[in-house]
Formats: structure tokens, sequence, C-alpha cells
């Protein structure tokens, strides 16, 4: 049986992808009892730091019958250089998986090539599918389908952001994602997502125009880890981005607010809206939990 990774969304089908929400339903629900990664040993190799991440991969791994092992690419020969082909060819002979959290996506693909085992991205500068997988089913728990759906991003062009880009490549929603001037999703991602969505994914500089009329507003920090030194100087850019109970006013009166966390209160979003009854985001990270269960389930067994 060949492998699957799973280093951006794409690399899943949409039936696949609504497959593993079922799942995640059934083990949120505590139906599913069963322990499918019972004797499997799965890696986190982490270069960037995790609070939900990292808990919800560990957690899930144990929950399914798994044994976590965390390792740190700084305490590893990486650290002193180790191609990483040698990496993935030893560490496939100890483990059943490979969770992968990291700068490059380039180095999430050559531990694919050379690995034997699954190789999962938990993050990287490009994509965040696994994360995106949780605030789809985030929705999809509520609303149940996408069809017609209007979906607003609000901010940086980043990694999370590209991540949607390609869910609008496999569900029926439309992307209006508001980004200011030089900050905007790279312009491969999005005008190969654009030829196949014709006008589903729209990208405008204006707030209002992306959160009038929207189910759904996402937004997210605006300076990444690896831009600290940004954040600052980024404040001047996105000020009018802000995330804030005027500009939700725009928004459907049903709608739900999205943020992955950790969040910057005061800065992308307010205190009012993160706290108010339009913010599913407590839900939306609880649900790593269930739906890396799932994947788990689906991509290491």
């Amino acid at each position: 049986m060949m492998k699957r990774d799973f280093l951006k969304l794409r690399d899943l089908k949409a039936e696949e992808i609504e497959a593993i929400w079922k799942r995640a339903r059934k083990y949120k629900e505590g139906r599913a009892r069963d322990l499918p990664l019972k004797g499997k040993n799965v890696g986190l190799l982490f270069e960037k730091p995790s609070t939900r991440t990292r808990v919800s991969f560990e957690v899930a791994i144990v929950q399914t019958g798994g044994y976590p092992i965390f390792i740190s690419s700084r305490d590893t020969q990486l650290a002193r250089n180790e191609p990483l082909k040698d990496t993935a060819r030893v560490l496939s002979r100890y483990l059943d998986g490979l969770v992968v959290r990291t700068f490059s996506q380039k180095t999430l693909e050559d531990l694919s090539q050379y690995a034997t085992i699954p190789v999962i991205n938990a993050l990287s500068d490009l994509y965040h599918p696994a994360q995106i997988l949780s605030d789809l089913f985030t929705v999809w728990e509520r609303k149940d389908s996408f069809q017609g759906m209007k979906i607003a991003w609000l901010g940086d062009g980043n990694n999370v952001a590209h991540s949607w880009i390609e869910a609008a490549c496999l569900f029926p929603f439309t992307l209006v994602m508001a980004c200011p001037r030089g900050f905007e999703p790279r312009e491969e991602i999005l005008s190969r997502a654009k030829k196949e969505t014709g006008e589903r994914i729209v990208l405008t500089h204006d707030p209002a125009e992306a959160v009038r009329e929207a189910q759904v507003v996402n937004t997210d920090v605006w300076a990444s880890m690896g831009q600290e030194d940004q954040a600052v100087e980024r404040i001047k850019f996105f000020k009018a981005f802000q995330l804030n109970e005027d500009l939700l006013s725009l928004a459907k009166p049903d709608c739900l607010v999205l943020h992955c966390l950790p969040a910057h209160r005061g800065e992308e979003i307010t205190d009012e809206v993160l706290e108010g009854s339009h913010s599913v985001v407590f839900d939306q990270a609880e649900n790593k939990l269930h739906v890396h269960k799932a994947m788990l389930e689906f991509i290491v067994q």
C-alpha cells in the first residue's frame, strides 16, 4: 500500500476530507472507541514553538492508541547539518508517521521524498493544512454545507490564507480576502486557484467589502512566527483591518468568527469580538484534537 503524505490541503480530495470530518464528529461525540493507532509510534519533529498544535497532536495520538515522540529539531543532528534525506530514512525505521512543524515547505517535501512513512504538515511558512481541516470542520458542523457561502479573510496573505485558498478550490464557497497592499497571498498560489474557481476567490484591499454579508469572518495575527521584528512596523498597514464590532456588523447576523490563535487582542481582533456571541474560536481550537485523530487514522493507519 502506497503511503499518503499530507503536505498541503489539496493532497486530500473533498470526499476524503468529508469522511475525515464525519469520523472527527464521532470522536467528538465519544462514539469512536476503537484504537486505530494501537502499536504505532508517531514522531513530532518541531522547529517552531507551539501550544495547540503540539498538544492536540500528542493527545490525539495517545487517545487513538499510539505513542507520540516529541523531537525538537535543535536537539537532533539536524542542528549539526545532518542532511534531511538521512534523517528521513533513519526516522522511517523507527516510526510509523512523522508530524512536522517547520519553516520551509521544502523541508517537508524533502522529508516526504526520502521517508517511507507518512509525513504530515503541522505548519510551514507556505501552508497550514492541518489547521484548515479543523477550521473547515468548525464551519461544517454548524452550517452543514458550504454551497453558496461567503467566507471572509482579513489581514495577512500568509500560510493560513494560502490553505484557505486551497480550500476554496475543494469546496463551493466564495472566499473574499481583504489584505493590505503589499501583503497579499503569493501570486502563483492565488492565480492558479482563480483559474480553477473563477469568481469564487476575490482579492480586495477593502475590509468592508470582504465582511459585508459574510457567513464566516476569519482573521489571524498580523505578524506570523519568524516575522516578530516586523510586528510594530506592520501595525500602520494593518490597523484598518482590525476585526471589531463595527466591521463585524456588516456580516450576516448569524455569522461565525474564526481565529486560529494565538490572538493579539486589540490588534487584529478586539476583545469584544473574540469573546462575543459570534466567536467560535475556542470550539475551533478544541476541534483540532478531534480532526487530528480522524486525520491520523486516515493517513497513518
